[in-house]
């Protein structure tokens, strides 16, 4: 019988903890480097749910939407962030919701257009 009681605790506590599931966003906007080696991207879309790999060639809109979010990104040292300096990215990563800025721990970055839309980069 006692062992009975200890499963059910023991199931009841796994259900009611939380899991601790970061998720993995993609947004797109206008590819900042704000100071030497400190990267933004700004005026960018809302976070969507995404996966961690490179987009498809279908999946990248022939119209960069803008959008009024910045995020700070981290991890970059993997990724040759200058080669997209002040142009529109698709960055896909683990997305960190904080204040006053959330960031973004980069798992792809793709340019989807070689400059930043009028107004985009300020």
């Amino acid at each position: 019988m006692n062992a009975f009681i200890f499963l059910t605790a023991v199931v009841l506590a796994a259900q009611a903890a939380p899991s601790g599931k970061i998720d993995i966003v993609s947004v797109i906007g206008c590819l900042k480097e704000t100071t030497p080696n400190t990267w933004t991207v700004v005026n960018a879309t809302d976070p969507v749910p995404s996966n961690a790999n490179a987009p498809q060639p279908k999946d990248i809109p022939a119209v960069p939407p803008a959008g009024k979010n910045e995020f700070h990104l981290i991890g970059v040292s993997e990724f040759n962030l200058p080669a997209h300096k002040d142009r529109t990215v698709l960055v896909k990563g683990l997305f960190i919701n904080a204040t006053p800025v959330s960031r973004l721990n980069i798992t792809s970055v793709t340019m989807i257009s070689p400059s930043c839309a009028p107004g985009q980069g300020k």
